[in-house]
């Protein structure tokens, strides 16, 4: 344990939630990465999930925003202010922080600068020792793939905005490649559809919800429909529009196309023997995306790959973080410190 330290923490700071996990308590805080702010002063007036709530409803004055940018610090100050916000919240009031060894992910190959903007502004906020992980490092130890052994494991982290496809083995990664979009493009393109097809504006949150509960990835042959209320491009009256998850399942084709152009890419460029023990060992799908209904089975039939979701998908990679930090003078630690780039 390192010397004046007593407690370990794992931070998985993402772009769309914030998930921060202990040894002794589990994950103790999941929260929206957003801020309600006074346009003008910039004064914070919410955070978190109460500011989250705000979406699509503020006053002209207000605003909602997000700190984070594909898993990098786009605002600095705000970033730090939420990240000082949420430590008070999750460690008893933040009396402890200075006491804390934290360790934060990153996505796979963000630049040295982009690394220290984070590790900067979570010593801002108070952390003393903190050390940089690459997402897709945790997220397969969070999901309990065997790392550390001489075998290849692809994990496929689906995030709001980037979705990496990496491969690991013996504690570090072979390879890693990134695609620019995730679970918020599936919400853009809702919400460009209801436009151009229905001429009805709606919000982000109800994008949001009619992607969780109506979407499927599964090629339909019984069709379902839905009511989604907004307000009519023409009139600006409120209406409400019929759709089918048929007419969505179609929005889904171009993201999964691409996701499996993505798995692809990366066993193409693997040694031929680990893209073996993959075809093998199957895909670990995790990250808040991958519960898109059918991800698992239809990726599985796009690339004759056995494809699994993670049991735990939104808090794996702080799990993992909490699994790495609870040994840190491991081997396996130590492997995946070092494959982690400075």
């Amino acid at each position: 344990m390192w010397k004046g330290f007593n407690q370990y923490i794992g931070i998985d700071l993402g772009t769309s939630h914030t998930v921060i996990y202990t040894k002794d308590q589990g994950v103790i805080l999941r929260e929206p990465t957003v801020l309600a702010v006074e346009k003008h002063t910039q004064e914070i007036v919410a955070y978190g999930t109460e500011a989250y709530d705000m979406t699509g409803k503020t006053p002209a004055h207000l605003e909602v925003i997000s700190p984070l940018h594909d898993g990098v610090i786009a605002d600095f100050a705000m970033s730090v202010a939420l990240l000082k916000h949420y430590f008070k919240k999750a460690l008893k009031g933040g009396s402890l922080i200075n006491r804390l060894h934290m360790m934060v992910s990153v996505p796979c190959g963000t630049s040295t600068v982009k690394r220290r903007a984070v590790q900067d502004a979570v010593q801002q906020a108070g952390g003393k020792k903190v050390e940089i992980v690459e997402c897709p490092l945790a997220s397969a130890l969070g999901s309990e793939l065997p790392v550390h052994e001489p075998t290849g494991h692809m994990v496929v982290n689906i995030g709001a905005g980037t979705t990496q496809a990496s491969m690991i083995s013996l504690g570090g990664m072979a390879d890693s490649y990134t695609l620019n979009k995730g679970g918020k493009s599936i919400e853009r393109a809702i919400l460009e559809y209801m436009k151009k097809k229905h001429n009805l504006l709606i919000g982000e949150l109800t994008a949001e919800w009619i992607k969780i509960t109506f979407c499927t990835a599964l090629l339909l042959e019984d069709d379902e429909t839905m009511e989604v209320p907004g307000n009519d491009m023409v009139s600006g009256l409120p209406r409400k529009v019929i759709i089918s998850k048929k007419e969505l399942n179609g929005l889904l084709n171009e993201f999964i196309s691409d996701l499996v152009h993505l798995i692809r890419i990366s066993l193409e460029k693997s040694p031929p023997e680990l893209a073996g023990d993959v075809i093998g060992n199957g895909i670990m799908l995790c990250g808040g995306g991958a519960l898109l209904a059918g991800l698992d089975r239809r990726l599985s039939e796009e690339t004759n790959i056995p494809v699994f979701l993670a049991d735990d998908p939104i808090h794996c990679t702080a799990i993992g973080l909490g699994r790495m930090v609870n040994e840190p003078r491991t081997s396996l630690w130590q492997q995946m410190m070092q494959a982690s780039p400075k």
